[in-house]
Formats: structure tokens, C-alpha cells, sequence
């Protein structure tokens, strides 16, 4: 018996035939005839000596052998096709989708210890909040509480807020307790209460600003403007108080329920993201 392969078109076809149990939903899927199909099946059930359809009246059946072919086909035709497309993705940048606040104040900052690991792949770096397609990014790192279904998700960080405002406002009352913070105008954010709550704080009467932000970054900018005090993460907004454009008056953090997560797709096997999702995670370890 011959050891040559048939040609991979007519296994491409076989596969949509048992697939679809139909040659002429195969053929739509293929872009070709009825016909064509019909006689690419005939030539294969030829060439390997063995009948691979049954028909009974109108209805096509494969048989129990073509459709263990067929599944090892999908799975091989599936594997070629990640070779082919790592290969065309290969020297190019990985799509990187970030959300603006660790995008600047934590990503950007370690950008340059990512670039002198071996063989570190550039990244193309989309800053956004909106959720992008999964064909627009390889990898995506979003704030939410990790019910991505479609994708991979590792957890990253936790979103962490306390307390923090401007030199100028903060000089305005005596901040002598977390209490004070009432007298103050607070920048919008859910967690108020809860932030309170842990303080110690009963029943505080809070007056919000009239505007919302929609990134913490916007309300890291308008709290060291002196628009009113805002909650944020000490570790990511720590550079700024550094350098004195913002304080934390109080030590109490609050940890939320929200964590950053790194997103990628079921089954991502390529170096390059492997490598960059290992250098976030030692990052988070070892590199805060």
C-alpha cells in the first residue's frame, strides 16, 4: 500500500464533508461546487481503498472510520494553521490593550526592564477602557472582577484605593481625622462608604463634586488641582505624592473588589506572550 499522502485539500474536504455530514453545506463552507466536492470524495475513497460515505435516500452518512479520520484531521488542520499564522505574526508586536492608569503609572515606568530581557518582543500599545474585539489585541489587561469567559485570565493586582488630594485643598481644613475628609468635596467613586466604614467613620455626610471621571487617572489630575479628594491606589499613584503633588492623609486602604487581569485567548501558545505574561507576574512579586 502507498505511504503518500493525499493532498491536503482533499482532507480539507473530507473533514467539512463528515463535519456537515453534507456535500453540499461542505462545498458552501469551501467556496466550490457540489460537484467538485463529490468528486474530490470519490478520488479519496480511490486513493485510500476504503469507502468513507453511506448514503440512505437524500442523506449522507459518513462512516465510523471517516469520522475518526476526520477529528484527527481537524486537530492536525488546526495545528498548521497556528504554525502558519505564529509564523506570519512572528517579528511583529504583540498588541497590548491597557487600561490608562496602569498603562502610565505602573506599565510605562517598567517598560525598559521588559526591554532588556533576551529576546523581548516590542509592544504596540493601545491605551483604552472600551473592550476591544479579540481580534484587535493579543493580550488585554482590564479592571473588572475577571468574568471574561471567552478568554485566559491572570489575576495581576488588586485595585486598592485611600484617600488622597492636593497641597492646596488639604491646607484649607485640619485633617486630624478621617472624619475631616467630610468637609472636603469628594470626587465620585462607589467606594466612599465603604472606605469610611473601615476608618471608623458611622453615618458620614458626604458632598460630592458635581463631575465624574471616567479614568483614575482624570481624578489623580483633578484631585492634585484641587478639585476635591479623591480615591486612589497608593501603589500606583505613589510616585505623585512623592513628589508632592498629592497626599495621603490617612493610612487606611481600602482593597476593592475589582483586580487589574491580564486577558488572552483560549489556547495562546506563542513565546512571545508566555514570555511578557511571566515578566508581569515576576513583576508583581518582586517589582512593585
Amino acid at each position: 500500500m502507498s505511504r503518500r499522502l493525499p493532498p491536503i485539500e482533499s482532507l480539507r474536504v473530507l473533514e467539512a464533508c463528515v463535519r456537515y455530514s453534507s456535500f453540499t453545506r461542505a462545498a458552501s463552507e469551501l467556496g466550490v461546487t457540489p460537484a467538485a466536492v463529490s468528486l474530490r470524495m470519490r478520488n479519496l475513497e480511490a486513493e485510500l481503498g476504503k469507502r468513507l460515505f453511506t448514503r440512505s435516500g437524500p442523506k449522507l452518512q459518513p462512516t465510523p472510520a471517516a469520522v475518526a479520520l476526520a477529528a484527527s484531521l481537524a486537530e492536525a488542520l488546526r495545528m498548521m494553521e497556528d504554525a502558519v499564522g505564529s509564523y506570519r505574526r512572528s517579528g511583529q508586536p504583540l498588541r497590548l490593550t491597557v487600561v490608562p492608569s496602569f498603562a502610565a503609572r505602573w506599565l510605562a515606568p517598567r517598560l525598559a526592564r521588559y526591554y532588556k530581557r533576551r529576546n523581548a518582543t516590542p509592544l504596540q500599545l493601545d491605551v483604552s477602557i472600551d473592550v476591544r474585539p479579540g481580534r484587535e489585541f493579543d493580550m488585554a489587561i482590564r479592571t473588572g472582577h475577571g468574568d471574561w469567559p471567552d478568554f485566559e485570565v491572570t489575576q495581576l493586582m488588586p485595585v486598592d484605593v485611600t484617600p488622597m488630594l492636593g497641597p492646596q485643598l488639604a491646607a484649607s481644613v485640619r485633617l486630624e481625622s478621617p472624619r475631616d475628609l467630610t468637609k472636603l468635596p469628594l470626587l465620585q467613586h462607589d467606594d466612599w462608604p465603604l472606605w469610611f466604614r473601615r476608618a471608623g467613620v458611622r453615618s458620614p455626610h458626604m458632598r460630592y463634586c458635581a463631575s465624574a471621571y471616567p479614568t483614575y487617572e482624570l481624578d489623580a489630575v483633578a484631585a492634585a488641582e484641587g478639585t476635591g479628594v479623591a480615591l486612589l491606589s497608593p501603589m500606583l499613584f505613589a510616585s505623585l505624592v512623592r513628589e508632592g503633588k498629592l497626599m495621603q492623609p490617612f493610612s487606611e486602604v481600602l482593597r476593592g473588589s475589582s483586580w487589574h487581569y491580564l486577558l488572552v485567548k483560549p489556547g495562546e501558545g506563542r513565546a512571545a506572550v508566555q514570555d511578557f505574561r511571566a515578566w508581569l507576574q515576576e513583576e508583581m512579586t518582586c517589582g512593585r
